[in-house]
């Protein structure tokens, strides 16, 4: 008969006596092939969340953004707020001069817009790779393979510190697990891509996170990894994480309520037309979900050709002003300068390095023009 676990190896941190230790088991066999760590080249301790926000601490003006348009979104999703949120900005920031200068660009046309749409600045620091590539500035800030994460995750924060500051609210995309505390509060509204919505991990993630959270469809078009998405991070969840200290931790959540819809298209081809945001109504109304959504002009929805982007804008502004009250919000991938460039030692200012984004001058004019049709 086997026996019982003593106590101290069922509750709370494990000690095994150092003879059962792995180390001094490989010492007394320097031949035996290790068990653990055999691809890894090597680990570096990152900094903890809290010294990180000691470091880049939140101002008075930076919390009344967040907590303002978190709230403002909230109201959106819902309808209370007729506005439309228009989440736009470049495809990934790997300039934070450029991003400072595209920032205050967007503050001074959001000003003029406010009263019909909620300009949310998309910064994305993450860049989901289908195959392998450029991870974002977080995890390479330095653009040349050096991989210093905790550069970038200054970097990250000081950006949106510093946007916050300028009284424009952020959006991003959530993909690593454990960058969220450090930067997750002075985030006004998530997402989760299409490569990830599927993933447990980043359900339990969201259900989580402090803001909104839209859930894009998946890359094949399927609406359903998105609804199932949303069901699972509205409920409570148990998972293994960091809390603020930097130390492993089971993480208890809430769920989180305010989980939306993003029609991004897929391999069958755009989803933003009538048809497909009433497909999409129905079928988040019979999941018993929000019938809310938001449709991402780019990637899929405009054949991922950035100067197709105004098409799929164009037709969910004419949605609009039809009546059709469930489309709460447009994604834009944005930039200074149009286009993108591929990664190398010289690059041209306020162009994307990643996907191609529409230049500045289009995107006032677009933004500008619908809210002259609203407000007629």
């Amino acid at each position: 008969m086997a026996m019982p676990w003593p106590p101290e190896y069922t509750s709370g941190p494990v000690s095994l006596p150092p003879k059962y230790g792995l180390r001094e088991i490989m010492a007394a066999n320097p031949s035996m092939q290790p068990l653990q760590d055999v691809h890894v080249r090597e680990t570096v301790t990152l900094v903890s969340p809290r010294y990180l926000k000691q470091e880049e601490n939140v101002t008075d003006t930076a919390v009344r953004t967040v907590i303002d348009s978190r709230e403002a979104i909230k109201k959106i999703i819902t309808g209370e707020d007729s506005r439309l949120i228009v989440v736009v900005g470049p495809c990934s920031i790997h300039d934070h001069v450029a991003a400072f200068d595209y920032a205050r660009k967007l503050k001074e046309l959001s000003d003029k817009v406010h009263d019909k749409f909620l300009l949310v600045m998309r910064v994305y620091f993450e860049k989901p790779r289908t195959t392998v590539g450029w991870k974002g500035l977080i995890n390479d800030p330095h653009l040349n393979d050096t991989f210093d994460i905790q550069t970038g995750l200054r970097i990250a924060r000081r950006v949106l510190l510093e946007v916050a500051d300028m009284g424009l609210p952020t959006a991003t995309e959530m993909l690593e697990p454990i960058t969220p505390q450090y930067i997750a509060d002075l985030v006004s509204l998530a997402a989760i891509g299409a490569r990830t919505t599927e993933s447990p991990t980043h359900r339990q993630m969201a259900s989580g996170l402090s803001m909104p959270v839209g859930f894009k469809n998946g890359t094949d078009g399927s609406l359903q990894v998105a609804l199932d998405a949303m069901m699972a991070s509205r409920s409570a969840h148990s998972f293994l994480g960091i809390d603020n200290e930097g130390q492993t931790c089971i993480v208890n959540t809430k769920g989180n309520p305010w989980g939306f819809l993003i029609l991004r298209g897929g391999r069958s081809g755009p989803n933003y037309d009538a048809a497909s945001l009433t497909e999409a109504v129905e079928l988040l109304s019979k999941a018993k979900l929000p019938p809310r959504l938001m449709v991402d002009c780019s990637h899929a929805n405009s054949n991922k050709d950035y100067r197709l982007q105004n098409v799929a804008w164009s037709d969910c502004i004419a949605q609009r002003l039809a009546g059709n009250r469930n489309l709460v919000g447009m994604m834009l991938e944005s930039n200074i300068n149009a286009g993108n460039q591929p990664l190398l030692p010289e690059l041209k200012y306020g162009v994307s390095i990643t996907d191609g984004c529409i230049g500045w001058e289009e995107t006032e004019r677009l933004i500008l023009t619908a809210h002259e049709q609203l407000s007629q």
